[in-house]
């Protein structure tokens, strides 16, 4: 309820209730006076007899030995269901419905009302019934105030069978106005505290509470001041989970919790958002249906890199970092930063990960558009290379485009939004790409150490997004530990991107000259190791296309040397003084139907005397 009461001051009296006993004795006459005195005292005790009858049958407790013991156990009874009851809910309001519903069936009373004290020490009404188990409001929602106001600074209960002839409540004006006749009071205490006040009254003459009904209640109360605290507690941790769950969600990075079984705990909007999943689409181990595992988020293909990051956490129990994952959602791949931690315990399961997955995606292409606008050496090749970029975003937006269009069509709303949003983004992303290289003046090369590996997986990830790499089957082995080296990156980035295309072209041209009913695969590998004999790295890139005769390669790296109907033939010669440059080395191998491999070693420790151009 939100009704609240201000109630008056306590009265400081806190005597113990003097009742009168309504006998009422036979009347006397002179007619008496001739009986003799034994028919006069059984007269007398004939009505207190009858008296007592009345008295038992408004007052059940009172009652014979064997008929008290059954009384007894149906009171246990009664408060073993009710504690059943108080326990079998967590809500605040609940309980206190349950505590006051059966406290007046089990006292018969004809009003009761649970009042708990607030932050500021005043009662504040909670609940209210009536014998019917109705609730009451209006002209009803009075009580004694004195009463309830002491019961609960004492933290001692008030008893009265007859408030009407107690001294200590005869003249309260509540008392007379509501004609109250038996009030029972009792504090509600937790650890020596009162936390609020049960309140019974009936205001019918033949209706009296008793002392053992005092007792009742005051077991009653101890029950509900426990069941209180834990409804209060329940409630604030509810409060604290909903809090969590809120800042969580909106969190700019996932986050995602999986038990020993991969199975989803919880996942944040931030993560949905990476794995292109919407909630609908997710059943959490609480849930009543089957939870949802880890691997249901991402491809086939991903699954098992994922299970090898996930495992080793569980199998160290110590953090698992990559700082820089390539992850392909079907419909383009983002660069995640991803951090796993194990966890010992969780709720309902001995133990798990939480996962932070950060989407970086924008900040890697924009460290690669910094690279590119300053690095590059020669207009020509600083053209090919913004071409490529701005081709990437094209592709996305086409396909975007694309499956916005078949979307609306088949009425796949829920899809749409994030095509929309694909091709928002990536036009402006190609707006601050040419916005940064109209700002960029500077063209000279700049050697500093950097990871050659990184090198690698930037330019995958761009060229993926590309129609014609897209049909390339990728493989790569750069998992052995590989220092930096000193690099102008955006000239080593350059190499790599010529041999890419390269290798392409060479595919494509295989794939021409294959049979339809042919089952080629085009393929490129990437490997990268170290060669401690010449302190070398090398980073090797073959393809499985028609390959090359000796001669081919003998002029391979000749200035406009082309096998290409349009090519300049300055690629690959380019490329060779660039290694030069780094005082490494290209080399190529080819056979005629076996594919070519090109090989650029760098050095890991360069002179930085040397500044051959």
């Amino acid at each position: 309820m939100n009704k609240k009461h201000n109630p008056g001051q306590a009265d400081p009296a806190n005597k113990t209730a003097k009742t009168k006993p309504d006998v009422n004795l036979p009347e006397s006459s002179e007619q008496d006076e001739e009986l003799d005195p034994l028919s006069q005292t059984d007269s007398i005790l004939n009505s207190f007899e009858e008296q007592l009858k009345d008295i038992a049958r408004a007052e059940p407790r009172i009652q014979s030995k064997s008929q008290a013991a059954e009384q007894s156990t149906e009171d246990l009874h009664a408060l073993l269901e009710i504690s059943i009851g108080i326990n079998a809910t967590m809500r605040l309001e609940d309980t206190l419905q349950v505590v006051m519903k059966n406290a007046i069936d089990l006292l018969k009373a004809e009003r009761g009302f649970i009042m708990l004290l607030d932050d500021y020490g005043q009662l504040q009404f909670k609940t209210a019934y009536n014998l019917k188990n109705e609730e009451i409001g209006g002209d009803d929602f009075r009580i004694s105030n004195t009463i309830a106001n002491k019961v609960a600074q004492s933290g001692k209960p008030i008893f009265t069978s007859d408030a009407q002839d107690d001294e200590r409540f005869a003249n309260q004006a509540s008392v007379q106005e509501l004609h109250l006749r038996s009030i029972i009071c009792v504090p509600m205490t937790l650890k020596n505290s009162v936390i609020g006040i049960i309140y019974l009254d009936n205001s019918r003459q033949a209706k009296h509470f008793l002392k053992t009904d005092l007792y009742l209640l005051q077991l009653l109360a101890g029950l509900a001041a426990s069941a209180v605290h834990n409804a209060t507690l329940y409630e604030h941790l509810l409060d604290l989970k909903q809090f969590t769950e809120k800042v969580v969600n909106r969190s700019p990075v996932g986050i995602l919790v999986i038990n020993s079984e991969y199975q989803l705990i919880s996942i944040n909007d931030a993560a949905l958002q990476v794995f292109e999943k919407n909630k609908e689409q997710i059943h959490f181990v609480s849930d009543d249906k089957n939870p949802t595992r880890f691997f249901e988020l991402v491809s086939e293909s991903a699954a098992e890199k994922w299970r090898r990051m996930i495992d080793i956490s569980f199998t160290t129990g110590k953090p698992f970092e990559d700082a820089r994952y390539f992850h392909n959602t079907g419909y383009i791949e983002k660069a995640l930063s991803v951090k796993i931690s194990p966890i010992d315990k969780l709720p309902l399961e001995s133990g798990g990960l939480v996962m932070t997955i950060e989407d970086i995606t924008e900040k890697v292409i924009m460290e690669k558009y910094v690279i590119l606008s300053e690095k590059l050496v020669a207009r020509g090749e600083m053209s090919a290379s913004i071409a490529h970029e701005l081709n990437n975003y094209l592709t996305i937006i086409n396909n975007n485009a694309e499956l916005l269009t078949r979307n609306l069509d088949s009425q796949k709303f829920e899809k749409v939004g994030f095509n929309c949003k694909q091709i928002i983004d990536s036009i402006g992303k190609m707006k601050r790409f040419t916005n940064g290289l109209m700002d960029s003046s500077k063209l000279d090369g700049e050697f500093i150490s950097y990871d050659i590996k990184r090198v690698v997986e930037d330019l995958l990830f761009s060229l993926r997004a590309q129609k014609r790499f897209k049909e390339i089957l990728f493989t790569t082995d750069l998992s052995g530990p590989l220092p930096n080296i000193q690099m102008d990156v955006g000239q080593i980035h350059q190499v790599f991107l010529n041999l890419m295309n390269n290798a392409a072209d060479a595919l494509e041209e295989r794939q021409d000259k294959e049979d339809s009913d042919s089952s080629f695969e085009k393929h490129i590998s990437i490997s990268a190791k170290i060669d401690e004999d010449k302190k070398m790295i090398v980073v090797e890139f073959a393809d499985n296309a028609l390959g090359m005769d000796a001669e081919t390669i003998s002029k391979l790296f000749q200035p406009h040397f082309t096998t290409k109907k349009d090519g300049h033939g300055l690629g690959l010669a380019n490329c060779k003084k660039i290694a030069a440059r780094h005082e490494g080395s290209l080399t190529a191998e080819s056979k005629p139907g076996e594919g070519s491999l090109f090989r650029l070693a760098l050095p890991l420790d360069r002179d930085d005397n040397n500044d051959d151009n």
